[in-house]
């Protein structure tokens, strides 16, 4: 079959060439198409359930709405597990299933669970599904800010409340038609409300309760519709409008009547604008602002949308009220078009690198050209199988394109057709002569050029048994790896014989370059004697394998390097309990102290819970975003990031009441994704009893706090949390007639507010709250002599009713698989996770001493690290024994398998090295490295060995096959070689955004190349030389690989 596509290749060329345009016409096409992005999508299948339940308690929430809701959840088909935080206010559970699950199937599962789970829960109560987003779906943040002295229409300065109305009513409108935006989550600011602020002494006066000011105010604001008449051949609608107009109108609303004159709202309460009551706050450097987050529809292209959004915000702005701007703060098409431009680097500089070596060893022009063609048209073809295989172009797809590879099967077969085309002599040969010429010299060398290429695609296999989240980081690495192979073995087989046959018209004279001439005049001395001292040769081979496999046991490991993202994530924890306004005073002082350093552009943070929960934190926690200028902009460009951060450290640790952890935007989101917790590495803490947990959390943030690299060690913050408790009498209630449940109903009223209705204006709907006036509200000592009504018309102070207790309870609860948990968490500086983690591990079996009944995991990136190990501790030997098998079928020798096979060993020890040498820790980015250098290495044995078998068959003696064999496929190996370490030169040199990713895998491959040809060139002859003995070779089913 082979054959007779070769020769279809060669007799039917310009038909060949054709197909090959119009498959490249498709690449360009499918370009434009092509979905591009910083990193594969890793998110797992989750669904977010908000409740929010105002008033109660961590501890009831956890009993009365968490607790139903997990249960409820447990068995869903495909739930891998869930986890949940409780705090006061709130309940979020979060439920994620397997990969395979299609999301919205699972959130159709877990709405059916809801309304079953509704009955369970207190009246009042209503879980929501969070937004069809993942944690990386936030691509966009913006900030709207009024410019300084700006008014509104009335004149009046314009307040965070204007901000908010402003984004609620005119920008998130827009924003949410944005196709691909799936929420516009806004935070800070307040929501506007139409206050009715009561006076108690009024109502006193008039003996009116607040329950009669929130009826009447029911009863006397809305329209109502009475069908219609007909009326001289007219039909009229009846109306009966009752709804309140303005403020005015809401004043004018009667409650009673004393001695004939009407008592309306305004003579017991102040109507005005009032603030909602908020559990968020955003401020940007040092300012109020209101900021909102724009999150991306699961599956959706992240540049793409974030685009779209940020022109929308450009036309939007056109329309706002003088003075006020929405500006874009973080914009993740930042980050994608940097390491976007690593990649084409990489790409461009490799690609470049490639074609100088190709000229300067092939010491042909043409030849040269023609095999370098291989790399644009292999790579147009990749793109349309990327677009059709849905991978997109983002770092880690693209980050193991070496085109030294793409170009191996050509460089082969172009080096023989040089080779053989050049033996016909100096005289012009007859086309159907040299057609045949070519059609030999491809025959002779395609089988182990395809063999080698295969091989190289079967030892990505491994990759693919990678599941869950490692399994979406590096599928799309090998998916594009076998599709561009596969593609280049095609254009081997076709293109390159075509072209091949219609390059060279005229006699060939083969050039040695002087690269090649140098290298032989070594070789040739340097062969003699491997041949003679071989057995001195493999055992220092042996020697050097076993000396790197120690040394490989002994390098750090991590999951996956960390991308630079260019800005720095600082999680801010105070101390729990403290407010927003304090949180937002304290953030101001911060966010001036981070503006001084020289590298920042701008710092903005949000502190507390957001309008839809996606993050659980309380006010005392903040997420800020410090975003940094570029490089050239630095006052010292080349200042590693480490060292910002240090400063930065260094500027906010004096701030009191502060703890802070230091991250970047994805990286947290990513660490979230993976376990729930932002930091590198989580110890997570199971029990029951709550105190003791928080105990075990304390023990062990004291056991690790001196391992070595730990930075950021925080407990998480359980307790602390103060609550003023109104505990009634149980006995001066009975005496007084009054229930329980109308206290707490009018202190609800008091304290908390109660909706009396909506009011409209325009598009804009506000509540109408009835509640104490802030001033009151805040005044505890007041609080006491708040008058509660009796049931008997009678009024009484509320101390004589129950007793006022400040005390302080649980901040939140956090449970995983419906156990409670407390989190310890650290990140790592300067050393590799995997050496890191052991030492925690070792300090707190040492350290601490857990009870029964109660448990400790670890979690965060170094479970991944784990499980991908795991797999491919199983997997990547499955995979070398397969290609052994693959070696002995096609030379159907065992012997010679062997040989071959000794490569990988001898390409790892160079790895090893390499990575030794650049102080690199061994990563899954590096295992993919060796998963590939094991390929090359076979391939470069392959090509030499069937050679000397060739020869032997043609009748040389085995010293003599050896030598010509070796010392003729000194320029296709060198070649071959030289070409894939050069193309991954640039990858391992870059400093880009995004170049950490990519440094350890080309590192391992530039490494491994260099030991592994130095291997073919040495050990193979000399292992050869020493298994067989002097007779000729057998032709068993050599056709395989003949």
């Amino acid at each position: 079959m082979l054959e007779s596509i070769l020769s279809f290749s060669i007799k039917r060329k310009f038909l060949v060439l054709a197909l090959v345009l119009m498959v490249a016409g498709l690449g360009v096409w499918n370009f434009t198409k092509l979905p591009i992005d910083a990193v594969p999508d890793i998110t797992n299948v989750q669904v977010m359930i908000n409740t929010e339940a105002a008033g109660y308690t961590p501890l009831e929430v956890e009993q009365r709405v968490t607790f139903p809701l997990e249960t409820a959840l447990a068995g869903l088909p495909g739930l891998t597990y869930t986890r949940s935080v409780s705090r006061y206010g709130l309940s979020q559970v979060v439920a994620i299933f397997d990969d395979d699950t299609d999301v919205y199937f699972a959130r159709q599962l877990v709405n059916e669970r809801l309304s079953a789970a509704r009955s369970e829960l207190p009246g009042d109560l209503e879980p929501e599904l969070g937004p069809i987003a993942t944690g990386l779906g936030e691509i966009f943040m913006f900030t709207v800010d009024a410019a300084p002295g700006a008014t509104n229409k009335d004149g009046s300065p314009v307040t965070p409340m204007d901000l908010r109305t402003v984004h609620d009513w005119t920008i998130r409108p827009q924003l949410m038609r944005v196709p691909g935006v799936v929420e516009v989550n806004p935070i800070g600011g307040y929501e506007r409300e139409i206050l009715v602020a009561f006076n108690p002494e009024k109502l006193l006066a008039y003996n009116l309760t607040q329950a009669d000011v929130v009826e009447a105010i029911a009863a006397n604001n809305q329209n109502q519709g009475a069908g219609f008449i007909e009326q001289n051949g007219a039909q009229w609608l009846l109306r009966v409008p009752g709804q309140a107009e303005s403020m005015a109108d809401i004043g004018m609303i009667p409650l009673t009547e004393t001695n004939g004159s009407a008592v309306y709202v305004k003579d017991v309460a102040d109507i005005q604008n009032g603030q909602g009551l908020r559990t968020g706050a955003a401020t940007q450097n040092g300012r109020e602002v209101v900021m909102s987050t724009v999150f991306m529809l699961i599956g959706e292209n992240s540049r793409t949308v974030a685009n779209a959004v940020a022109n929308k915000i450009k036309e939007i702005n056109q329309s706002l009220p003088e003075g006020i701007d929405a500006t874009a703060v973080y914009d993740r098409t930042r980050l994608v078009d940097k390491t976007l431009q690593t990649v084409e680097t990489n790409l461009a500089e490799g690609a470049l690198l490639v074609i100088v070596v190709l000229f300067l060893l092939l010491g042909n022009f043409r030849a040269a050209f023609l095999t370098a063609l291989v790399i644009p048209f292999a790579m147009l073809m990749t793109i349309t199988g990327m677009v059709q295989t849905r991978v997109s172009a983002n770092l880690m797809s693209l980050g193991a394109l070496d085109f030294g590879l793409l170009v191996d099967g050509a460089i082969i077969i172009v080096e023989n057709c040089l080779r053989r085309l050049s033996q016909q002599g100096e005289k012009p040969i007859p086309l159907t002569e040299r057609l045949s010429v070519v059609f030999e010299a491809t025959r002779e060398v395609i089988r182990p050029a395809l063999f080698g290429v295969f091989i190289i695609t079967a030892v990505y296999l491994p990759i693919f048994a990678l599941e869950g989240v490692e399994g979406k980081m590096f599928h799309p690495m090998a998916i594009t790896v076998v599709i561009a192979l596969l593609c280049a073995m095609l254009l081997s087989i076709t293109f390159v014989p075509a072209t091949i046959a219609l390059l060279f018209t005229k006699p060939v004279k083969e050039k040695h370059s002087p690269i090649i001439k140098g290298a032989e005049l070594i070789y040739r001395p340097a062969l003699k004697w491997v041949l003679k001292g071989r057995i001195v040769v493999v055992a220092l081979a042996t020697v050097l394998v076993v000396v790197f496999a120690y040394q490989a046991t002994r390098l750090g490991s991590e999951f996956a390097p960390n991308l630079d993202e260019g800005d720095i994530a600082m999680h801010a924890l105070r101390i729990p309990g403290t407010s927003l306004s304090q949180a937002v005073a304290l953030q101001k002082i911060l966010e001036q102290k981070i503006s001084e350093m020289p590298e920042v552009e701008r710092v903005f943070a949000k502190i507390g819970t957001a309008d839809v929960a996606t993050d659980a934190v309380p006010p005392s926690v903040a997420d800020n975003f410090i975003i940094l200028k570029p490089r050239a902009q630095w006052p010292d460009p080349n200042k590693s990031k480490e060292q910002v951060v240090n400063e930065l450290a260094a500027i906010v640790a004096p701030i009191p009441g502060n703890r802070y952890e230091f991250l970047q935007p994805i990286q947290m989101r990513f660490n979230e994704l993976l376990a729930g917790v932002r930091a590198e590495l989580a110890i997570k803490v199971f029990g029951d009893d709550f105190d003791t947990l928080t105990g075990l959390g304390a023990e062990i943030e004291g056991a690790i706090s001196n391992v070595e690299g730990i930075a950021d060690v925080q407990v998480e913050q359980t307790t602390g949390l103060p609550m003023l408790n109104i505990v009634p009498k149980t006995a001066r209630l009975v005496q007084f007639g009054i229930s329980k449940a109308q206290l707490q109903s009018q202190l609800a009223t008091a304290m908390g507010g109660t909706v009396a209705g909506k009011f409209y204006q325009g598009d804009i709907r506000s509540e109408i709250v009835v509640r104490l006036a802030e001033t009151r509200r805040s005044d505890v000592e007041a609080l006491a002599y708040l008058p509660i009504h009796l049931p008997d018309g009678h009024v009484m102070p509320l101390q004589e009713l129950a007793d006022l207790e400040l005390v302080s309870g649980a901040n939140q609860i956090n449970r995983e698989n419906g156990k409670r948990r407390v989190v310890v968490t650290a990140n790592v500086r300067g050393r590799d996770l995997g050496s890191f983690v052991a030492d925690v591990q070792q300090a707190v079996a040492d350290k601490v001493a857990i009870p029964a009944g109660y448990w400790v995991e670890y979690g965060g990136t170094y479970q991944k690290l784990q499980s991908a190990s795991a797999r491919l501790s199983i997997v990547v030997p499955v995979t070398l024994i397969l290609i052994i098998g693959l070696l002995i079928l096609a030379l159907s020798s065992v012997k010679d398998a062997m040989i071959i096979f000794t490569g990988v060993p001898l390409a790892l020890t160079g790895g090893v090295a390499a990575l030794m040498l650049r102080d690199i820790p061994f990563s899954i980015s590096a295992a993919v490295g060796f998963i590939a250098l094991s390929g090359i290495a076979i391939l470069n044995g392959l090509v030499m060995v069937s050679f000397i078998r060739e020869l032997r068959r043609d009748g040389h003696t085995l010293e003599q096959a050896i030598f010509e064999g070796a010392l003729t496929r000194l320029r296709p190996v060198l070649t071959t070689a030289l070409v894939a370490s050069l193309g991954f030169i640039p990858m391992a040199l870059n400093t880009g955004i995004g170049s950490e990713v990519q440094r350890p895998l080309a590192t391992v491959v530039i490494g491994g190349i260099i030991s592994s040809t130095l291997l073919t060139l040495f050990v193979i002859p000399g292992l050869y030389r020493m298994l067989h003995r002097d007779k000729p070779v057998s032709t068993g089913t050599e056709h395989v690989i003949k």
